[in-house]
């Protein structure tokens, strides 16, 4: 992550994003929460964005824009129950981050088989690098 206005882009996105099913649970507020810290979003900053929207960044970086499809999928997770609106609106933004369809379904899939939702970096790039050939 480069700038200070991409993290904040990254972020609002985020939260864009748990507001899909209609309100942020609190698994969901406590994982944009952990993303924040590790973004090193001040609180105050992290908070006024739930009121006002960063401006949109484009991520430049393939690898950037993978790993924020992956902060989404676990964000899609955290609450615990998987709304339609937001598996069309996670495809949706893969696509506008133009990453492959097929890398990104992989990866939920393998999401969905793993007991704690996560799954492994590497499985993760040689999903995607595997649609590139």
């Amino acid at each position: 992550m480069n700038t200070y206005e991409e993290k904040l882009s990254l972020l609002s996105e985020m939260i864009a994003f748990a507001r899909i099913d209609g309100e942020i649970h609190e698994r969901e507020l406590q994982f944009l929460s952990i993303v924040a810290s590790q973004l090193r979003i001040e609180d105050s900053v992290f908070k006024s964005l739930f009121d006002q929207a960063a401006k949109k960044v484009i991520i430049k970086s393939e690898h950037q824009r993978i790993l924020q499809f992956y902060r989404l999928a676990l964000l899609m997770q955290a609450d615990g129950v998987l709304h339609d609106n937001e598996q069309v609106a996670i495809r949706e933004m893969g696509i506008n981050m133009g990453l492959s369809p097929f890398a990104m379904k992989g990866v939920l899939v393998e999401m969905k088989r793993s007991p704690t939702g996560m799954i492994d970096p590497d499985i993760i790039m040689a999903l995607f690098r595997a649609q590139q050939n």
